[in-house]
């Protein structure tokens, strides 16, 4: 197989078991064909308000302050004088657009649904939005226009602010939360000169929207711990409360509105969210109006955690839900049919109302979600085999039938408690039930896909000992063998689809079950090779076998356990300080072993440094541009001095212009930081230096010389310009939806990929440059260790060329040290990945790194900005590594398999580690993780031939003709 067959193979079988954690474990559980359920009784309401305060934490809106003076007065007083209050807990990914469908559909989105939100898509379920006679809503387009456009028939309108009002560089994102409530007292006393909109709000069912973004964005922005986050808020209580009483004397005091004031996620303290920490899935609920409760008084309450006497409200009933549990609540209050997707459980202890209101109430909503439930369960049993279906044995046909008429007749005779526990007994078992058929093929899959891991690994051992070490024999094919084999593995692929066809299982599943057939037929082929392998291995001392099996498991383990504790790094730098001590190395190039030891102590001390900054340090970022600088000047001096290396001058103005592009883009990091502090805005030449800064990096090092230390700085340069210019802040980087912690809509607000954000702090301006030193080292070092163990004589390094590294004949076969070096490789770029601060983790986006670029919400270009920002360090240590490869005389294939083995036993760790079940955090975590190795293993793959392009190709300039007069 080819190189570029075998790179297109590989990058194909990884994007297939990335992709498959998702129809595994976090497929979409949305069934449809239920019929509507609704309460028989009158409701309490005749009218919802709904305020959702995008981004607020619980802590920050029930804290009191150091003055022990509320956050939100009037939402204090409303909560101890007038309504119930508690906390919503939210899931992962804590992010708009999920929140948004849970309060409002009361639906949990699956975690790959975020990825809807890079365009704008109505909802596919229902909603108290569509169930209403009337909704009206104001607030951003990113939320707004996906509930109306989800809606059957025109009765959901939607007011937006546009998308270029996102400008929070140049204002206060206060002004948005304004925006709504100016318009909402418009609307209001437009309608009493129009009679149409004046009856349209005067009947039942209506419901009015009110989304609020600005305590979100000066979040991101400032924190919420900032001034700007605390004083959003009061702005926002004031707002509600001049709300409340327009419409209180709109509708003349008639006491049926209800009002909710919820969030649909909180913040990280540095401004992040999307992941399952307390601060995030944590958020405010407060009701209060027509057929609410009003405060209870206790004298005692146990929660696991203390925020009530922080809070200082031990003495009310605090009544917490999950944020789904909200839309069964605001069907209940003004009497809409419960949406039909919805999975929450009526809160009844906020419900004023009578005891037969509440039963009848809850027995909707425990058929609404039994109607699920067996549409869930008929379309599972179409689809499988009779003698294969195992049903849910808790809730078969005939305990259905008797949980329902045992309800029924405990509400006929009035024992009202009876059959509201009954109720959320039968909700129980359908939620399991629910999942039960949700997660019915996950074993089935995920044995197939680590079939699929297991052989992929398997087989690039086999070709990398068969193609690139002396342990095997060259054996002839035997062609009647190939034969055999090939329609016997043919044979299980047609069985394989028969089984799948007759269940019309989805065509994903065709990938999965399919894809270990012909992964295991290429290892079989090689029989002949296991063969040899097992008479070499056996041939070896049993205490070396065990030996280098242990060393791998340990270097292995060191790997995974950097994605949970960065500190592991540190120890395996340190490590790789005594490396030239532990190998004798050091006898024979002691200033290149002391360096080598030095830079990695330096290097150790970046993963344990803190994750998350508080403020952007930009003399720090300066201060690593002007270091550049001087490093650049000491190379030039030495490229002066030389000889013969340089015609024209050409090369030398390369240099000078990337010199002028480090000290330009120290200049705009600095000028733009004080421009936006000052509320100034992004000034326009500062972007146009970004962006032409940007785009020249990539071009200027194909204009340098090919020598290696020369290519090599020359592209350090380019790249630490651009990064320079990403550094103005600290910032998080989520990979599992893609890229940002943006609403979910047109134009702004980015979808999270993957799951892993990446949160860079104050330091990470120096990073690449110690980075860099190091991987000099490496190279020198690697010299040292060849010559050591007596495989090559040792190069030149000041002399060798990329360009001429290509000779196939000076390649060597594999050496147990060789697998050392792979495991350096992959080591270095999970450093890169995690020595800046980042973690493993599904949080959120912070606009401030890339305000250099812009300051408007721009989907695509922050998210590939973002993604730059963290592939800069791996395209550093890639070059690197093809100069190790090329200098000890290994073609570029043969080190990056063993590369490709490591990384894909990490790969398949994490796969076995991901979990649906336990703590959000955790849940989000082993999403993370495994995506975030999955995505590792697919961009060293892309790294490796980025790398081969920057270090061997040049771009000749244009050269001037002389003329010469005669």
């Amino acid at each position: 197989m080819g190189i570029p067959v075998f790179i297109l193979a590989a990058l194909l079988v990884h994007c297939v078991f990335l992709v498959s954690i998702f129809d595994i474990y976090f497929s979409s559980p949305l069934v449809h064909g239920m019929s509507p359920q609704q309460t028989p009784l009158p409701p309490p309401a005749k009218r919802l308000v709904l305020f959702v305060a995008d981004g607020l934490r619980a802590d920050s809106l029930y804290e009191l302050d150091s003055n022990n003076t509320p956050q939100a007065p009037y939402l204090r007083g409303i909560l101890e004088n007038n309504g119930s209050w508690g906390i919503s807990h939210t899931r992962v990914p804590t992010e708009s657009r999920p929140g948004h469908v849970a309060l409002i559909a009361g639906f949990y989105e699956d975690v790959s649904a975020v990825a809807k939100g890079w365009k704008e898509n109505p909802v596919e379920f229902d909603s108290v939005f569509n169930e209403s006679k009337y909704t009206w809503s104001w607030g951003s387009p990113d939320i707004l226009p996906m509930f109306a456009k989800g809606a059957t028939g025109d009765h959901v309108y939607t007011f937006c602010y546009t998308a270029e009002s996102e400008d929070f560089g140049a204002q206060d994102a206060a002004e948005l939360d304004t925006w709504v409530f100016d318009h909402v007292k418009g609307f209001f006393n437009s309608s009493r000169s129009n009679q149409t909109l004046f009856s349209a709000l005067n009947e039942e069912k209506v419901v009015l929207f009110l989304h609020l973004l600005g305590i979100d964005t000066n979040g991101h922005a400032h924190r919420p711990n900032s001034r700007e986050y605390k004083e959003n808020i009061k702005k926002v209580d004031e707002g509600v409360k001049e709300i409340v009483s327009m419409i209180d004397n709109f509708y003349g005091n008639d006491g049926k509105t209800a009002f909710i004031l919820t969030s649909d996620h909180g913040m990280t303290d540095w401004g992040s969210h999307g992941a399952g920490h307390p601060s995030e899935t944590l958020t405010p609920l407060i009701v209060w109006g027509a057929g609410v409760n009003y405060p209870q008084k206790v004298t005692s309450q146990l929660f696991e955690d203390n925020y009530l006497k922080e809070w200082k409200l031990e003495n009310l009933k605090r009544l917490d839900v999950n944020q789904a549990d909200v839309a069964p609540l605001m069907a209940s209050l003004i009497g809409v049919p419960f949406p039909l997707n919805s999975v929450g459980t009526l809160p009844l202890e906020y419900l004023n109302n009578s005891a037969h209101f509440k039963a009848e109430s809850m027995f909707t909503n425990a058929v609404q979600i039994l109607e699920q439930f067996k549409v869930k369960m008929n379309q599972k049993k179409e689809t499988t085999l009779s003698f294969l279906f195992a049903p849910f044995k808790p809730l078969s046909d005939s305990e259905q039938i008797n949980f329902l008429k045992k309800t029924r007749l405990y509400i006929q005779q009035q024992k009202y408690d009876e059959a509201v526990s009954l109720c959320k007994t039968l909700i129980n078992l359908a939620l399991e039930g629910l999942s039960y058929y949700h997660t019915y093929d996950r074993l089935f899959l995920g044995l197939s896909i680590a079939m699929g891991f297991v052989g992929w690994t398997t087989y690039v051992i086999l070709v990398i000992i068969k193609a690139h070490t002396n342990l095997t024999k060259a054996v002839q094919t035997n062609n009647k063998e190939s034969t055999v084999l090939f329609y016997g593995f043919a044979f299980v692929g047609m069985i394989i689809a028969f089984f799948l066809l007759i269940q019309t299982c989805p065509w994903t599943y065709y990938i999965y079950c399919l894809l270990p057939v012909p992964l295991w037929y290429a290892v079989v082929r090689e029989f002949r090779v296991i063969q040899d392998l097992a008479t070499n291995l056996l041939s070896l001392h049993i205490s070396q076998s065990i030996g280098f099996f242990l060393v791998c498991t340990l270097g292995t383990e060191i790997l995974v356990f950097s994605f949970f504790y960065r500190s592991t790094l540190t120890i395996g730098l340190l490590v790789f300080a005594g490396w030239p001590v532990i190998a004798q190395l050091w006898v024979q190039a002691k200033a290149t072993a002391l360096i080598w030891t030095l830079l990695c102590v330096v290097l150790a001390i970046f993963p344990l440094m803190p994750v998350v900054g508080r403020e952007p340090n930009i003399p720090l970022v300066i201060a690593s541009g002007l270091l550049t600088l001087l490093f650049s000047c000491f190379q030039l001096t030495s490229l002066c001095k030389s000889k013969n290396k340089y015609r024209n001058n050409e090369e030398l103005k390369v240099h000078f212009y990337q010199m002028l592009s480090i000290a330009l883009s120290t200049y705009v990091v600095s000028s733009t930081h004080d421009s936006l502090k000052n509320k100034q805005g992004l000034p326009i030449l500062n972007q146009v230096i970004s962006w032409m800064t940007l785009v020249s990096s990539s071009v200027l090092p194909l204009l340098s010389p090919t020598f290696l230390f020369q290519r090599l700085f020359s592209i350090l340069l380019s790249l630490m310009s651009t990064y320079l210019l990403l550094s103005t802040g600290y910032f998080s980087l989520t990979l599992f939806r893609s890229a940002l912690h943006m609403k979910i809509g047109p134009n702004m607000k980015l979808l999270n990929l993957t799951k892993i954000s990446v949160k860079g702090v104050r330091y990470e301006a120096l990073f690449p440059l110690v980075l860099s030193g190091l991987m000099f080292a490496w190279i020198d070092m690697e010299q040292e260790a060849l010559q050591h163990y007596g495989l090559s004589r040792k190069l030149k390094i000041a002399g060798f060329n990329f360009a001429y590294a290509t000779d196939i004949t000076q390649f060597r076969q594999l050496h147990l040290d060789d697998v050392r070096r792979s495991f350096f490789f992959v080591f270095f770029i999970v450093t890169a990945f995690f020595g800046t601060g980042n973690i493993a983790s599904v949080n959120s986006f912070d606009p401030a790194s890339v305000y250099c670029f812009l300051t408007v919400f721009s989907p695509f270009m922050m998210g590939g900005l973002l993604v730059l920002k963290v592939v800069i360090p791996f395209v550093l240590v890639s070059c690197a590594f093809e100069a190790v490869q090329v200098t000890t005389q290994l073609s570029s294939k043969s080190l990056f398999l063993i590369v490709l083995v490591i990384s894909d036993i990490m790969a398949l760790h994490f796969f076995f580690l991901v979990k649906d079940y336990g703590s959000w955090l955790d849940i989000g975590t082993s999403i993370s993780h495994y995506v975030l190795v999955m995505s590792l293993t697919i961009f060293m793959m892309l790294m490796n031939g980025l790398a081969q392009l920057l270090t061997t190709k040049r771009l000749e300039l244009p050269r001037r003709t002389k003329h010469h007069s005669t």
